[in-house]
């Protein structure tokens, strides 16, 4: 049984990896072909950063059990810092891939360095606090980055709280981060291409620490904490273990967005994005990697694919979401899904058991 269960679990992996790269070489192919809509073409990085933080937050909300309401904080956190690495790195490093790369890297590493400050006092925290105290930071780091100014000349970095002319710039210098206006004057490196490896590169870890031993840690975490702690189990450090991947795989998506325009301002990473990223979550199932992937892919088109109906465009979208989570909760449904999944469940058995009849030993 046990290889059975490790047999489903490759295969249903490979499943979403595949249904990933078959997304891209389509996408590619569409393209190619000019057969994508200009302002299509400019939402597919967005496309891949939220479906990283989609993926992310899944792993805190659905596998750990906890609500966060300040994950659009980690993706800030790693978006100001991949824009101030890649203006570091500008005069360093010629090509735009590798500047790139490295800026996901650091901002990646900063969101986590933040996740595990966060994470100290908030992963002894459960529910309602915990879900405050996110939302919090969440708010703290949008309103500290708009009185923050940053820039760069000869001397190095120089940080201000007041105004840019109190960076006091010598000749040649930049602001990079300009208060209420946040980063401007950014070079855009991000590409569709960066966006898809980013995204395997999120699976990879995420499937991987749910099917460890760790992951099954924090699942049993999740499903009853005093259960798991008399078995031994550190509550709070695999509390950390996922709230710390989360937070740092949001850090990459926040630099491939934030390096994906010309400006970038901290507002855009408000609660109203948490929610958004939360919402991609619930709907594509708590728990459900695939699902994710593909509710935060449909909700991020469907406000433009609306667009030819301006006047209603968010009134349709607001509707439809309702729509469908109505449909997610309707038991009739469920059954019906149960049953046909049951199906293909059975035929795949009779097919493992004739291909190799020690399958079920």
């Amino acid at each position: 049984m046990r290889r059975l269960f490790q047999e489903k679990t490759t295969r249903n992996n490979t499943v979403t990896y595949l249904m990933v790269i078959a997304a891209y070489v389509l996408m590619q192919l569409l393209l190619s072909g000019g057969h994508i809509s200009s302002a299509l073409q400019g939402q597919l990085v967005p496309i891949t950063a939220y479906i990283v933080m989609a993926v992310s937050l899944n792993l805190t909300v659905g596998v750990l059990g906890e609500l966060s309401l300040g994950h659009a904080g980690f993706m800030s956190v790693g978006a100001f810092s991949g824009v101030i690495m890649s203006f570091l790195l500008e005069s360093q490093i010629a090509s735009p891939g590798l500047r790139l790369l490295l800026s996901m890297i650091i901002g990646a590493i900063v969101a986590g360095i933040f996740g595990f400050l966060i994470g100290i006092p908030v992963m002894r925290l459960q529910g309602d606090y915990l879900a405050i105290v996110t939302l919090a930071f969440g708010e703290i780091i949008k309103n500290v980055m708009n009185t923050i100014y940053i820039g760069l000349d000869a001397e190095g970095l120089k940080l201000s709280m007041s105004s840019s002319a109190a960076l006091n710039l010598v000749e040649g210098g930049k602001t990079i981060i300009n208060g209420p206006m946040g980063a401007v004057g950014i070079k855009k490196l991000s590409t569709f291409t960066a966006g898809f490896v980013l995204i395997l590169i999120t699976l990879f870890i995420v499937l991987n620490l749910i099917n460890s031993r760790a992951g099954r840690a924090i699942m049993a975490v999740r499903d009853n904490k005093i259960a798991a702690e008399s078995l031994g189990i550190s509550v709070w450090r695999y509390r950390m273990m996922a709230f710390i991947t989360s937070a740092t795989l949001a850090g990459a998506a926040g630099a491939l967005y934030a390096l994906n325009y010309s400006t970038v301002i901290a507002r855009k990473f408000d609660f109203n994005t948490s929610i958004l990223v939360l919402v991609f979550v619930v709907l594509g199932g708590m728990g459900n990697i695939r699902g994710s992937i593909i509710a935060a892919t449909i909700l991020t088109v469907l406000p433009e694919v609306l667009r030819a109906f301006n006047d209603i465009r968010m009134l349709a979208y607001a509707v439809i979401l309702i729509l469908v989570m109505l449909a997610r909760n309707n038991a009739r449904l469920k059954r019906l899904f149960g049953q046909i999944k049951g199906i293909f469940t059975r035929q795949q058995a009779v097919v493992n058991i004739e291909e190799g009849g020690d399958s079920l030993d």
